[in-house]
C-alpha cells in the first residue's frame, strides 16, 4: 500500500496559514520559509518537528521534499 504524503506548503496550506505567519510562529524569516517549501534549504528536524505541530499535521504525512 502506497503511503499518502504532502508538501510543505499543501500542509501549510491545509492549516490555512500565509508563509508569513508561518515565519513569524517560528521566528524566522519568510524567506526562509520559502527556501523549505521550494526544496532549497532543508529544514533542520526541530524545525520541522515545529511545523507539524502548527501545522496539525502528523510528521509521516508531511515531506520536506
Amino acid at each position: 500500500m502506497e503511503q499518502f504524503q504532502i508538501s510543505l506548503a499543501s500542509a501549510r496550506v491545509n492549516a490555512n496559514l500565509t508563509q508569513q505567519e508561518v515565519a513569524e510562529k517560528m521566528h524566522v524569516s519568510k524567506q526562509t520559509i520559502v527556501n523549505w517549501e521550494n526544496g532549497k534549504v532543508k529544514p533542520k528536524p526541530a524545525q520541522f518537528e515545529m511545523m507539524c505541530r502548527i501545522y496539525n499535521a502528523p510528521k509521516d504525512i508531511v515531506k520536506a521534499f
